[in-house]
């Protein structure tokens, strides 16, 4: 049994590097091949890339806590630069408590009420961007449908919506090192962060709305006040970005397989699927750290209490131990059981509003489009955390 770290695999890699961000694929091979348990010296961290491994760290919460952090930062050694998340960033029992009342908010029940509103405005936005023929799937897309539909779900104020998108970057890079992307993510944004801080107020959620329901909700627990302002802060990180990069990537799948996208058409039903797929193929999240509670051993290797853990998530998803043929996008594969939404009970908690978006606009595109071509290259937006688009032009053909 390994346990010095002189022992272990060790790269010298850094996953925070802008090289490395702007291509996290061309690096992951090396990180799977190395071992099971590798040492980042950069960093002075342990990570995993193993679909395996990565798993079961995800899965087993109590070993590998987020509490500490589910960032670069250690909570227990120094102050987070916000107020940590009651979901994400929290252990049972409040992690329990938290985790129930936002399940009770976002429901089965709930998203199939709002699935009639959102599958007319998706109707509606897929055929003007039909008719126009070529757009930018990011930014005349990606980044339009969940702002056509989250906000209002949330209850949110009406001017400065256009912010989430900056705020959600900001919180994505924070969970990484203090570096250029990190830094430059803030320059100009401080009305963003605001200006979220403003919408979480009760006095500024519309009534009716999701952000409500919290207020309602924490105070029928008999929970702290300062609880519901936080949980509704915890829709507008996990809500928009993601979802936003999510459909960016499923049109560059749709886009770059034409072969795909001719059994999406056949079957507009392979909707679910196709956005499950491209969830696994080119995964949103790249990463998150956990910590460890106690020494556990994770094949061989012993990694002490206090140490931090960084999953590579889209590398679990494009493991050829676990996948055949990772690489490529196969909209009929069965791709349940991907981590990149995580795993475990601190999986997104806004994974059901991102499915039921990305398969209401997939089937729009089988339904409304004879093709889909890429225009040009992707142009990559870099993030700590995220893969993200910020440009994906592309050319349509209506049917």
């Amino acid at each position: 049994m390994t346990s010095a770290t002189s022992d272990l695999p060790t790269l010298s890699l850094d996953p925070f590097a802008e090289e490395f961000l702007a291509d996290p694929f061309a690096h992951h091979g090396a990180l799977r091949d190395a071992g099971s348990v590798v040492w980042l010296g950069k960093y002075g961290v342990y990570a995993m890339a193993r679909f395996d491994e990565v798993q079961a760290a995800l899965r087993d919460h109590e070993t590998f806590c987020s509490s500490r952090g589910v960032g670069l930062a250690d909570f227990s050694k120094e102050e987070p630069f916000r107020a940590p998340s009651l979901l994400l960033e929290t252990d049972p029992p409040l992690h329990s408590q938290t985790r129930k009342l936002m399940g009770r908010i976002v429901s089965l029940k709930a998203l199939k009420e709002l699935r009639p509103q959102w599958q007319e405005k998706a109707q509606e936005l897929v055929s003007s961007l039909v008719q126009k023929r070529r757009f930018d799937a990011a930014t005349d897309l990606a980044e339009v449908f969940p702002m056509m539909v989250f906000p209002d779900t949330i209850g949110l104020m009406d001017e400065g919506r256009e912010k989430l998108i900056e705020y959600a970057t900001i919180v994505f890079n924070g969970f990484g090192p203090r570096n250029r992307v990190f830094e430059q993510s803030l320059i100009g944004k401080e009305d963003a962060i605001a200006w979220v801080e403003e919408a979480c107020k009760r006095e500024n959620l519309k009534p009716g709305g999701w952000g409500m329901a919290v207020y309602d909700a924490v105070d029928e627990a008999g929970m702290p006040s300062d609880y519901a302002p936080r949980l509704v802060r915890s829709f507008l990180t996990a809500g928009v970005d993601t979802t936003v990069n999510g459909i960016g990537h499923l049109m560059l799948a749709l886009g770059k397989y034409p072969q795909e996208f001719a059994k999406l058409r056949a079957d507009p039903k392979l909707a679910t699927r196709a956005f499950e797929e491209s969830l696994r193929w080119d995964s949103t999240v790249q990463t998150f750290f956990r910590t460890t509670s106690c020494d556990v051993e994770v094949d061989g290797t012993t990694i002490p209490e206090g140490s931090k853990v960084l999953l590579f998530l889209a590398s679990a998803n494009r493991d050829p131990r676990k996948w055949d043929d990772p690489d490529e996008f196969q909209i009929e594969r069965p791709a349940g059981g991907h981590v990149g939404f995580g795993f475990g009970i601190h999986q997104c908690l806004g994974q059901m509003v991102a499915r039921l978006e990305g398969e209401l606009i997939a089937a729009e595109f089988a339904r409304q489009a004879r093709s889909i071509e890429l225009a040009g290259e992707p142009v990559r937006r870099l993030n700590n955390t995220l893969w993200a688009i910020s440009s994906l032009p592309v050319k349509v053909v209506g049917k």
